[in-house]
């Protein structure tokens, strides 16, 4: 069972807060100004954020881990780049699988979870249009 008891855990639990909610505010602020400067049809705002956050987290991971800073990880990737954007953490995670030579579970992971993922937000779409039409 998880529990969440020891001051430890809480307290990385607020990290995680913390960061989560400095990540959402940058995510929704950048996605404004990208919105307001350049006009498209498609979404350059939740694009650009996916991409932005995805190299901060590589770039953050390396940098941890040289300079013996992971314990900033709950903060800086959990938090604030989860925040910011959840598509950093798959990327790093993907990545991850790629290194160690595991490309088919990568590719299987790619796949999966774009395809899962918009498989459950249109069952969600539906499901909500079903219950408030």
């Amino acid at each position: 069972m998880c529990r969440a008891n020891d001051a430890s855990m809480i307290a990385t639990f607020i990290q995680v807060a913390l960061g989560g909610a400095i990540g959402a505010m940058l995510r929704y602020g950048a996605g404004l100004c990208v919105m307001r400067v350049i006009a498209s049809g498609i979404p350059l705002g939740v694009l650009s954020v996916n991409v932005l956050g995805s190299f901060a987290m590589g770039a953050f991971t390396v940098y941890s881990f040289h300079r013996g800073l992971q314990h900033l990880n709950p903060f800086v990737m959990t938090g604030v780049l989860g925040g910011f954007t959840t598509f950093s953490a798959f990327s790093l995670e993907a990545f991850t699988l790629y290194e160690r030579g595991q490309i088919a579970a990568a590719g299987l992971y790619v796949v999966l979870s774009v395809a899962l993922s918009l498989l459950g937000l249109g069952l969600g779409v539906l499901i909500a249009r079903g219950i408030w039409a």
